[in-house]
């Protein structure tokens, strides 16, 4: 049992409880037809004669949002890397990188497929509807959108309740976020997620929902696409007060040569300002609930090269 210290002040438990009371009210868990329905980041609607008992998450982020909703227990098959929460291991694996098991899924007899949409190419979910099976999509372009597709999937599993009060906890704590951060001086930011091709991430891609909450911008939110490759003199022309890498694991202290490249110009402000950002990146790229961690200790590190005066770049002798 935790010590009273630990516990949340009344008033934050009261605010968590009423939140989720109201999008439990204002969320339909039925149609006018019967069953459940709700409509996916696509666009497109998605309706169950009943909700659904046996479910295939064909990425790691969507088995996670998926456990959140409270429907873990439902989900037959997955993808590879699913590994959170540890029950996630258990679960088969019908895809991986080589792609999905198309028969693997159908063997698997489910009512629902929940595909993460720029990692399913329109051919392959054509391929999934074809077997007849309804096939949600999710790709939350906000942190807001993460909780709203959290509270559709708990509809559609028949668990709106648990997904409504996960869903409110998480809205709340992202807004004492946005409180803490807002009207901070803006950084501006390059997100580097692979070196060789140099690739970035748009302002499609929920990490830039991230920056703002931070009080910063991505330098790069305006190219097309969720992740185009860039070249090194479109960085050095940006001249983005932070660099952004993610790797596997807690990455708060690493400095691991991800980011030695750019310590060849001192004269770029990330690199005068020793502005380099380390993150997990199961949590900034999957997408779910735990992208709120991410997003705060991206806060935390953005705010202390705010903070941090930049060093001259050092004169060589020519001597």
């Amino acid at each position: 049992m935790s010590s009273p210290r630990h516990r949340r002040p009344i008033s934050l438990r009261i605010g968590i409880a009423a939140l989720a009371a109201i999008a439990a009210f204002v969320i339909p868990t039925a149609s006018a037809r019967g069953g459940v329905a709700a409509i996916d980041d696509a666009g497109r609607e998605v309706r169950l004669p009943q909700p659904a008992q046996r479910i295939v998450s064909l990425s790691p982020g969507i088995t996670e949002m998926l456990f959140s909703a409270g429907a873990g227990a439902r989900i037959v098959g997955t993808a590879e890397a699913s590994d959170y929460p540890p029950a996630a291991r258990r679960i088969p694996r019908i895809a991986r990188n080589a792609g999905i098991d198309i028969e693997g899924v159908a063997a698997l007899h489910p009512d629902l497929i929940v595909a993460w949409g720029s990692g399913t190419s329109p051919a392959r979910l054509d391929v999934l509807r074809a077997l007849g099976i309804p096939v949600y999509v999710a790709e939350p372009r906000t942190l807001s959108g993460i909780a709203t597709d959290v509270e559709r999937m708990g509809i559609l599993a028949g668990s709106p309740g648990a997904a409504a009060a996960a869903a409110a906890r998480f809205r709340l704590r992202l807004q004492g976020l946005r409180n803490r951060y807002a009207g901070r001086k803006p950084l501006r930011v390059f997100v580097q997620i692979w070196s060789d091709p140099l690739m970035t991430l748009t302002g499609k891609h929920v990490v830039s929902d991230m920056l703002r909450v931070c009080g910063a911008r991505n330098v790069f939110a305006h190219l097309p696409g969720i992740a185009p490759t860039v070249d090194a003199e479109a960085v050095l022309a940006a001249d983005p007060d932070a660099i952004i890498a993610a790797e596997p694991g807690d990455r708060s202290d690493a400095d691991d040569g991800a980011l030695d490249f750019w310590k060849r110009f001192p004269r770029l402000r990330a690199t005068a300002r020793h502005g380099f950002v380390f993150l997990d990146a199961d949590e900034l790229d999957r997408g779910s609930l735990r992208a709120l961690d991410a997003a705060r200790a991206l806060c935390v590190r953005l705010a202390r090269i705010r903070e941090t005066p930049p060093m001259a770049p050092r004169v060589q002798s020519n001597r």
